[in-house]
């Protein structure tokens, strides 16, 4: 029997529970995919830890790549044999999960499956980021945290063939070579090194445009200071905790700045949308304009230890679990 990886109790990595549970019925809209490769999200450190509330107990695992088993007597866009991903989607800590089919895109011929479910979260996030949020343009400068995380490296990329000029930061020395490969023309060791000054000594006491900050409490403060005029602040992550409540004067007084705190399933609920940011996204991986590192692969059965290495910033780029 199929086995999926549950929470009954928010916590640490040792609450989760690999349980074995039956394929189950196909719905008339719904696809029935077999996993071959699996995201590693931090999401799902949020959910599992209890940073984001969850309705218990539930499946983790939001992102994922496979192949289709069966389908529902309405679905018209796939057929069994077919390669598809999907991301956003609960579940798929598993070795099989149902998904509505609109909820479904299709891998490439080009695109390896690991590919494809260590890209599709985190490169939908990157575009709806730089297409969507703050639509950056040539000539631009950002700043993006944890450059050499996953995200962080598709939006370095990213940035670079929209012709940003990227200031990065990242956590370790070690890591400073992920991110000036990936594009970034100046980065920063955070916590080692003054940020602020680092910015605003690269960009001429100017400030960056944007700022793409997925860390939070830490790293908040400095984000703002880094902000030209009129600058835009996007949270999309609390990997050190929550942004500590803001006081909207600070806003004006920094220099009339914007902020806001997007999150990626209101700029995919629409398939249309999907279908569109998932084919930019996939376009430019097979232009090589994005280079996907797989650096980090784990067994299904060890997904506990993939938890605490990502939390201990032990991994670079993108990780998959292999069902």
């Amino acid at each position: 029997m199929p086995g999926v990886w549950k929470i009954y109790e928010q916590g640490g990595p040792e609450n989760l529970v690999w349980e074995n549970e039956p394929k189950g019925r196909v719905g008339a809209r719904h696809v029935l995919v077999r996993h071959t490769a699996i995201g590693l999200n931090y999401l799902d450190i949020y959910q599992r830890s209890g940073t984001y509330p969850v309705e218990l107990p539930t499946r983790l695992g939001v992102e994922a790549a496979g192949v289709v088993e069966k389908i529902g007597d309405a679905v018209t866009e796939f057929s069994v044999g077919d390669r598809v991903a999907y991301a956003g989607i609960g579940g798929a800590y598993a070795e099989y999960n149902r998904v509505l089919a609109s909820r479904l895109v299709a891998i490439p011929d080009a695109i390896t499956d690991e590919v494809a479910a260590a890209s599709l979260l985190k490169g939908l996030t990157a575009a709806y980021l730089m297409l969507r949020t703050f639509e950056i343009k040539d000539g631009d400068t950002a700043l993006i945290h944890a450059g050499a995380g996953g995200v962080g490296l598709i939006l370095t990329q990213w940035a670079k063939y929209l012709g940003v000029r990227v200031v990065s930061t990242v956590s370790t020395i070690a890591k400073t070579r992920l991110a000036y490969d990936a594009g970034a023309e100046h980065v920063v060791v955070y916590g080692q090194e003054d940020l602020v000054a680092n910015v605003m000594k690269f960009t001429e006491r100017a400030g960056v445009h944007a700022v793409y900050d997925s860390v939070g409490a830490d790293t908040f403060r400095d984000s703002i200071d880094c902000l030209r005029k009129r600058g835009t602040f996007i949270s999309f992550g609390n990997s050190s905790g929550l942004v500590p409540p803001v006081d909207l004067q600070m806003l004006m007084a920094k220099g009339s700045l914007y902020m806001t705190r997007p999150s990626l399933v209101d700029y995919i609920s629409d398939p249309e949308e999907l279908k569109e940011l998932s084919g930019e996204l996939f376009a430019l991986i097979e232009m090589e304009r994005l280079t996907i590192s797989v650096n980090q692969r784990y067994p299904l059965a060890e997904l506990p230890q993939a938890h605490k290495d990502i939390e201990a910033r032990k991994t670079t780029g993108s990780t998959v679990l292999l069902p």
